[in-house]
């Protein structure tokens, strides 16, 4: 990465030798008529995270940036103008039918060792960051009264079991108006029936339903999963009542308070970092996310890799533009072929929609200097690191072996998060360059800034400023390790994320691709 580093004169990045544009780094922008300390001249003004022409580039030409064509020039654009995304003809998608398979696998990392973090090891031998008393729901119906019934046991029941982080209530709106055996209905069923799996819960989740519905509750809880405590009252119905709302209130806290007892003995143990299950996302994606603190998750990515954990990056019209990248990379023909049938499958959901990957990118995204989705997923990869990719989950599947993996996931942020916590995450990091409150209940979620102006101007949502980095006053491997070390405290219980301390969840989104009836 090329950094013209004066903090008082014009600044602009450029990340490959290749590359025909560069990116504004100077807060505010530049003015017409920035000079440079290579000589470039700015012939208009520029906002910062916008790209600057380091070429003159005609009309067709590639416009190039970290080494790969993000679009074809529609007009003539001269040195020193402001490439705008109107100016841009999106390449194609690369073809699935001709990717490089596994021929460029990355030698395996040096081992990582002496690093641990303090867990709450559960009985299936999966490990929480944090203990938290988790109840699903089967359908959306009773979503009002269990939502009145965590009020109270949050206020009333909590604080005599002072070892139990939070009570966290997982509704949903499915379970029922759905065509519950439709041929995509398995991957919102799954879901379901994995987040009350996560590891953060303890195995101790609990079940309301309302009784009618499609979705009834031995689809959620199965007697021989080892991960959920079955032996135990586990599920209410709404139905059984005969009395009507207080009495279904007083058996929620009833059942919830069987289990409340159960977490309170749990403490924290020192376990090793292979225990940790980090899901990564991006959201708010500007020009820089790819620059600043998606490389620096990716170092701390090889990190944990290194150190046996599992690391899990996502959203698949967020890699669909690179995906060459990562079938070369993949550990097997296999795995390779895996990520192919997850790229094939949303495409064809896509086009089912009459839409393609095309329709990602947000306002926000292009106000942030991204032209398009190609150029957005080339940044969006960098977070995956340089480690071989070991598996690829389906969306709603739990993770089953450890390394880096690709959780297949629509790129919207609830949905995304949803996901990784039915794919078994216990801690989430989220990188953001336009900002976003984003956060969840059931991990904790570490923000990190692509830009310091965000950082200073939300000192109490961003966790780790990375814009440290566009600024010459630190390098990626030194934010890496920081980071590194941020989620061991994090993971421990030691510190808690602003996320956390101001309780901002979002709300569960399933992902539901069947009809609705």
């Amino acid at each position: 990465m090329q950094l013209i580093p004066h903090q008082d004169s014009p600044r602009h990045i450029r990340l490959n030798d290749a590359d025909n544009v560069a990116v504004i780094v100077n807060d505010g922008g530049v003015p017409a008529g920035a000079r440079f300390e290579d000589g470039l001249v700015a012939l208009e003004p520029i906002p910062q995270s916008h790209k600057i022409a380091l070429t003159d580039i005609a009309t067709g030409q590639p416009v190039i940036r970290y080494g790969q064509v993000i679009g074809y020039a529609l007009e003539p654009i001269a040195r020193g103008g402001w490439v705008r995304e109107t100016q841009l003809r999106m390449p194609s998608a690369p073809p699935l039918d001709s990717l490089p398979m596994a021929d460029a696998v990355p030698a395996r990392l040096e081992p990582l060792q002496g690093y641990s973090f303090e867990g709450y090891r559960n009985a299936d031998g999966s490990v929480g960051t944090r203990n938290i008393l988790g109840i699903t729901t089967t359908v959306q119906c009773v979503a009002g009264v269990l939502e009145h019934a965590v009020a109270r046991i949050r206020s009333e029941l909590l604080p005599r079991y002072p070892n139990v982080d939070d009570v966290v209530a997982l509704t949903h709106n499915y379970g029922c108006g759905v065509a519950i055996t439709a041929k995509d209905a398995y991957i919102p069923i799954r879901t379901v029936r994995n987040l009350a799996r996560n590891p953060n819960l303890g195995g101790e989740a609990l079940v309301i339903g309302l009784g009618c519905e499609k979705l009834q509750a031995e689809q959620v809880m199965h007697e021989d999963d080892a991960s959920v405590d079955l032996s135990e009252p586990w599920l209410y119905r709404l139905q059984e009542s005969s009395t009507g709302f207080g009495e279904m209130i007083e058996q929620i806290m009833a059942l919830a308070e069987t289990r409340l007892r159960k977490l309170d003995r749990r403490r924290r143990e020192t376990v090793p970092v292979s225990e940790l299950i980090l899901g990564m996302q991006c959201g708010g994606s500007d020009a820089f996310s790819g620059i600043t603190a998606n490389p620096v998750l990716g170092f701390a990515s090889d990190l944990l890799i290194r150190a046996g954990a599992t690391v899990m990056f996502s959203e698949v019209t967020e890699v669909r533009d690179a995906i060459y990248m990562l079938t070369a990379r993949a550990e097997t023909p296999e795995v390779a072929q895996a990520l192919v049938r997850e790229m094939d499958w949303y495409d064809r959901y896509l086009a089912r929609g009459a839409a393609d990957r095309s329709a990602n990118t947000t306002p926000g995204n292009k106000k942030g200097g991204l032209s398009n989705i190609v150029e957005k997923s080339l940044g969006s990869i960098v977070k995956s690191g340089s480690s071989a990719i070991n598996g690829v989950l389906g969306p709603g599947e739990r993770y089953n072996r450890k390394g880096l993996i690709y959780c297949a996931t629509p790129a919207s942020d609830f949905v995304c998060g949803t996901l990784q916590l039915a794919a078994g995450m216990n801690l989430h990091v989220f990188t953001t360059g336009r900002g976003t409150p984003y956060g969840l209940a059931m991990a904790p979620v570490v923000k990190v800034s692509t830009r310091t102006e965000l950082a200073e101007r939300w000192p109490d949502l961003i966790d780790i400023d990375a814009g440290r980095i566009a600024a010459g006053r630190a390098s990626i491997e030194e934010l890496g390790w920081e980071l590194f070390h941020y989620y061991l405290d994090v993971a421990s219980g030691r510190t808690r994320t602003w996320a956390e301390r101001h309780r901002l969840h979002n709300d569960i989104v399933l992902f539901n691709p069947a009809p609705v009836t």
